[in-house]
């Protein structure tokens, strides 16, 4: 079956990316569940911010943060400036799906950086909801159960540090940023908040690195706002000139 508007993917390609997408990132739920618990919070806690917060990033930033000893308001403020981003890509999938009012804020649970990808992907709006509602609910049901697994194993799991596992989710999460970075500037954003974030690690508390890389973005919308100001008023100077006719 196609898509009802011209030009669309066939409705089970979509089908077949969303779930691709679904299951690659939620066998990484079982990475945060070990990773949580090892840090100190127990199951419930641990299944608790699967369900409710769903945003892998902003998970292993908590739970990282908690398991270098930081503070826990630092380490949930820089979770919370992490998900923020997740508010941006709503206000354009908003626009795409266009669902009932009543629907909305269940969706808005499922508006995260592997939804929208798959979203933003197609080029249809029937295209848009199935890649949105395959990948929502593949992956969320999939990230809880293993992230349940992943907290009562690990025990047998033993010290997560020497699995490296408390790296998989920033991986996805580069994995998934990486090929969105496609100026000059969102590459230069994006190296100066990753300077920031390393370079800090050594002299500020566990969590707050996080907040102040998260600068560099506003910092580059400046930059960027001024570059775009100069180059209209040399347009506009260019315009205004007296030419010599021909």
């Amino acid at each position: 079956m196609r898509s009802e508007e011209g030009g669309g993917k066939p409705d089970a390609a979509v089908v077949r990316d969303a779930l691709g997408v679904g299951v690659a990132v939620g066998l990484s739920g079982f990475a945060f569940g070990v990773t949580s618990a090892g840090s100190g919070l127990t199951v419930l806690q641990t299944c608790a911010l699967s369900l409710l917060v769903f945003t892998g990033a902003s998970q292993f930033a908590l739970v990282g943060a908690l398991a270098g000893g930081g503070n826990p308001l630092a380490a949930a403020a820089g979770a919370f400036f992490l998900g923020v981003r997740n508010a941006f890509y709503g206000l354009r999938l908003s626009q795409l799906l266009a669902l009932p009012r009543a629907v909305r804020p269940f969706a808005a649970q499922w508006v995260i950086d592997e939804t929208t990808a798959v979203a933003l992907a197609q080029p249809t709006r029937r295209g848009v909801r199935i890649g949105f509602t395959v990948t929502g609910l593949s992956l969320y049901v999939l990230w809880n159960l293993t992230t349940l697994l992943g907290a009562v194993g690990a025990e047998a799991i033993g010290d997560t540090d020497a699995w490296g596992l408390d790296a998989a989710g920033p991986a996805v999460f580069l994995a998934l940023l990486a090929p969105m970075l496609k100026t000059t500037t969102e590459r230069a954003v994006a190296g100066v908040a990753v300077l920031l974030g390393l370079g800090l690690l050594p002299v500020l508390p566990a969590g707050v690195p996080v907040l102040v890389a998260a600068l560099a973005a506003p910092a580059g919308l400046y930059v960027e706002g001024r570059r775009a100001s100069k180059a209209a008023g040399r347009m506009k100077a260019d315009n205004d000139a007296p030419r010599e006719d021909r």
